[in-house]
C-alpha cells in the first residue's frame, strides 16, 4: 500500500529565478540610503559626488545671505515670545486654580509670569539682553522639564503635552536668540 501512494504522487520541479543585477548603496544622507540596481555603479557614484561638490559652494553662499535676516527676526521675536509665554503661563495657572482649586498651579503660573516679565524687562536694553535671554531660556527649560515629567506621569496630552510643546518652542526661541547675540 505504501508503494502505491509513492508512485501516485506527482513530481514537482523547481526553477530558480534569474540572477538580479548587483545592488549598490549610495549614501545620500547619513541615515537614508538609496538602492541602485545598475552594472555601472562606480561611475554613477563618482558622478553624483562630483555634482555635489560643484553645487556645495552655491548652496553655502545662499545660506549665508539668508542668515542675517533670519537672525534679526529671532532676536526681535524673543521679547515678544517672553511676554506671550508669561501671559499664557499666568492664564493657565489662573484657569487651573479656578477649575480645580490647585494652589500649586496658581503659584507656578505666577512664578512663570514673573520670570518671563523679568526676562522681557532685561531684553529691552542692549546691555542686558543676553542676560534676559538666559533668564528666559532657564525658565523655559524649567517649565519644559516640569511639563515633561507631568506628561510622562499622566500620559495625557492636555494640558501637559500642549504646555510642553509651548515650553519647547519658547526654549528654542530663547536659545537661538542667545546664540545669535553671542555671534
Amino acid at each position: 500500500m505504501t508503494t502505491a501512494l509513492m508512485t501516485a504522487a506527482p513530481t514537482l520541479s523547481c526553477t530558480l529565478p534569474p540572477p538580479r543585477a548587483p545592488v549598490a548603496r549610495l549614501r545620500l544622507h547619513p541615515r537614508r540610503r538609496a538602492l541602485v540596481r545598475c552594472p555601472a555603479v562606480p561611475e554613477l557614484a563618482s558622478a553624483a559626488s562630483s555634482a555635489v561638490t560643484e553645487l556645495a559652494p552655491a548652496a553655502s553662499s545662499a545660506v549665508t545671505e539668508l542668515a542675517p535676516a533670519a537672525s534679526a527676526a529671532v532676536t526681535e521675536l524673543a521679547p515678544a515670545a517672553s511676554a506671550a509665554y508669561g501671559v499664557l503661563l499666568l492664564g493657565g495657572g489662573a484657569f487651573a486654580y479656578a477649575r480645580s482649586g490647585s494652589k500649586g498651579s496658581i503659584f507656578g503660573g505666577l512664578a512663570g509670569a514673573a520670570l518671563m516679565g523679568a526676562a522681557y524687562y532685561l531684553m529691552q536694553s542692549p546691555e542686558t539682553k543676553p542676560l534676559g535671554e538666559a533668564v528666559g531660556f532657564g525658565s523655559a527649560f524649567l517649565f519644559a522639564s516640569v511639563f515633561g515629567i507631568r506628561l510622562l506621569n499622566s500620559k495625557k496630552l492636555v494640558p501637559s503635552g500642549l504646555l510642553l510643546a509651548l515650553s519647547l518652542g519658547a526654549l528654542c526661541v530663547f536659545y537661538s536668540a542667545y546664540l545669535q547675540d553671542k555671534v
